[in-house]
């Protein structure tokens, strides 16, 4: 990267030189050294030649380039150019740059430079346009203040009798036309001269305008969607056209837009990794108010699809598929994970291009139930698209469209009490009278038995075509009872697994992981899907088991199980997911937290079984809590029999 490279990459057209060189001198721009020295209020610069400047209307780009690493005293250098340009061109919206020529790295400050303006997301040198653009929308991710104001938007609709099963959906339309609003208003803040103009606005309408406003915005977004007629029909019968909705006065509307506006969007930067994740925070909290209606729903907690994720490497090369993606919480991690590598070593531009090769082609996802399947285009929607290939169907009329998917990675939380009458007979051939039952005997497991298939399948046409082995990443939530059970059915889906696929790890999650939706004690298994359990001269590798009962996250009535923080404000969450991360790469065996083993069909799949007890925990309750649990297991397999 040199001084003509960095000038073309930013704007040759905005290079601003007066000296030889290309350089820039602050005593020529005074006029002389006695004028910089008077402008710098009496102040004899040490520096005053700075290597490229650039400017544009009111902005202006300072880079001073070094040879080697970059230095504190190469960071004191750039301030003092920041003082004469402020000395002598008042008033303009600054960013400083330091660029090693010979290590290809740069630093970037936004106003000031000191850590409190860098920006460290900023590691590749980008356009003048770009960096104009870090000044114009002021917005603000703040997490806490987010999720308090989304209780109080819950509650408001309430008030206004605003069904639960619609207010995820109806909350979720009224934020992309909020978003596409203020983005046709060209605003530069989200203030209150904002809210009087939009309010201006909406009091010169009606309820029915408002309302044909956002039909407008849902089919603009949607219009190179694949089955845009349907996507758009269960938006509009399902929430717009819901006499509830149509009943609200146009007080009601104007008071639910303003609070979406100022108490939610306008905490949210969406254009941040950060901002992307208090969006689907946003959004899972209506989920988790539905929730509550409904026990066998299982909304998967934000941070366990986020840690799936990284258990499974999502970067923006991989094809991401969940076959029951429900509301698509999966999804949106994985793309919200792919989004942010696509501007790893990129510039806006090329990171642009790339996240549209990740939402039209990397993010597949199957949903059976039509209104979920309509809160999931809505929820990718929200996220910058990514819904085009979501697909209206059951997982097990979808092996044409997995196979065109080939993905790299599947992520699933399969539903544990599916109906035997919506499996396919060819799984139930073996099941006898549990085929007539009223849920799955497998526990989830028949799901992804048929991937396995699936991808077993694809590999066996690859070698007739020459091609090499496929392996895919399949992370699966699934009950705990899964794991441990020992019935003919369930021993027999661990074996048929284990056939063609290896199970690299089981975390056992805390105790109600689903509060305040399902009920049921979960653990999320990681497979190689492609590669036998067991090899050819018969060894099979260890499996990793965690123990991952405590997570930081604690529960709050009507919010939930929340994110706790310590005394320095650092989420417990973040550091207890790298601790999992960090003993199932290394594999390491800790006393009450952590075992390996080798296992097999008929073995238990979880922790408990394998792990060395820390004595030094236990407590009384301890003891009492392994002895319930073991008496629930017992009266559970019907081994023992209440009286």
């Amino acid at each position: 990267m040199d001084r003509t490279s960095i000038i073309n990459r930013i704007g040759i057209e905005y290079h601003t030189s007066n000296i030889e060189n290309g350089e820039y001198s602050y005593i020529k721009a005074a006029g002389s050294k006695k004028n910089l020295i008077k402008a710098l209020g009496g102040r004899v610069p040490e520096h005053y030649k700075l290597d490229i400047r650039f400017e544009d209307s009111d902005t202006v780009i300072l880079v001073e380039t070094k040879q080697n690493h970059l230095t504190s005293t190469d960071e004191d250098q750039l301030r003092e150019y920041l003082l004469e340009e402020r000395a002598i061109n008042y008033g303009k919206k600054c960013i400083c740059v330091l660029a090693s020529i010979l290590h290809d790295t740069i630093k970037v400050w936004k106003s000031a430079v000191d850590s409190e303006h860098l920006l460290p997301e900023e590691t590749v040198l980008d356009t003048m346009a770009h960096y104009k653009s870090l000044f114009y929308m002021n917005k603000v991710n703040d997490r806490e203040k987010v999720l308090k104001k989304t209780y109080a938007l819950n509650e408001l609709l309430h008030k206004m009798d605003i069904d639960e099963k619609l207010r995820s959906q109806f909350v979720g339309t009224i934020l992309l036309y909020i978003k596409k609003i203020v983005q046709n208003e060209g605003a530069s803040k989200i203030d209150n001269a904002l809210r009087e103009k939009l309010n201006a606005h909406w009091q010169m309408t009606s309820s029915e305008e408002i309302i044909a406003a956002i039909k407008n915005t849902l089919n603009g977004l949607l219009n190179d969607s694949d089955h845009k007629t349907k996507k758009i029909e269960l938006l509009q019968n399902n929430i717009l056209n819901n006499q509830k909705i149509k009943k609200l006065t146009l007080a009601n509307w104007i008071e639910i837009l303003n609070t979406v506006l100022m108490d939610i969007y306008k905490y949210i930067d969406a254009d941040s990794s950060e901002g992307q994740d208090i969006l689907n925070m946003f959004f899972i909290a209506f989920n988790k108010y539905t929730g509550k209606a409904d026990k066998n729903q299982a909304f998967t907690p934000d941070h366990i699809t986020e840690f799936m994720c990284r258990l499974t490497e999502v970067d923006r090369t991989k094809v991401v598929l969940d076959g029951t993606c429900g509301s698509g919480s999966f999804l949106v991690q994985a793309m919200v994970k792919e989004f942010a590598d696509c501007s790893r070593g990129k510039t806006e531009a090329e990171a642009k291009a790339l996240r549209e090769i990740v939402s039209g082609s990397h993010i597949y996802g199957i949903e059976a139930d039509e209104n979920v399947y309509g809160l999931a285009t809505t929820n990718m929607l929200i996220h910058g698209d990514g819904n085009s290939n979501i697909k209206l169907a059951s997982l097990f009329d979808c092996k044409k469209f997995i196979e065109t998917a080939n993905p790299d990675i599947i992520l699933m939380n399969p539903p544990y009490n599916a109906k035997p009458i919506g499996i396919p007979e060819a799984y139930k051939s073996t099941w006898g009278k549990a085929k007539e039952s009223k849920e799955d005997p497998t526990k989830g497991f028949v799901f992804i038995q048929f991937l396995s298939d699936v991808i077993k399948e694809m590999n066996t046409n690859r070698e007739k075509n020459g091609e090499s082995h496929k392996e895919v990443k399949l992370a699966v939530l699934l009950p705990v009872s899964a794991a441990i059970g020992t019935s003919r059915l369930l021993t027999d889906a661990k074996k048929r697994m284990l056939e063609n696929n290896t199970l690299e790890a089981v975390f056992t999650l805390p105790d109600e992981i689903f509060y305040p939706g399902a009920s049921a004690s979960a653990c999320c298994m990681l497979f190689t899907l492609g590669r036998p359990h067991v090899n050819a001269d018969k060894t099979a590798k260890e499996t990793f088991f965690g123990y991952c009962k405590e997570d930081g996250f604690k529960k709050k009535k009507n919010l939930g199980r929340i994110e706790q923080f310590d005394s320095d404000g650092n989420s417990k969450w973040k550091a207890v997911e790298q601790e999992w991360l960090r003993l199932y790469w290394s594999k390491t065996a800790i006393d009450g937290l952590s075992a390996t083993a080798v296992v097999d069909g008929n073995s238990e799949w979880l922790c408990e079984a394998y792990m060395k007890t820390d004595y030094n925990k236990l407590t009384e309750s301890d003891f009492q809590q392994t002895i319930n649990n073991y008496l629930a297991y017992l009266i559970r397999e019907g081994k023992i029999h209440e009286s």
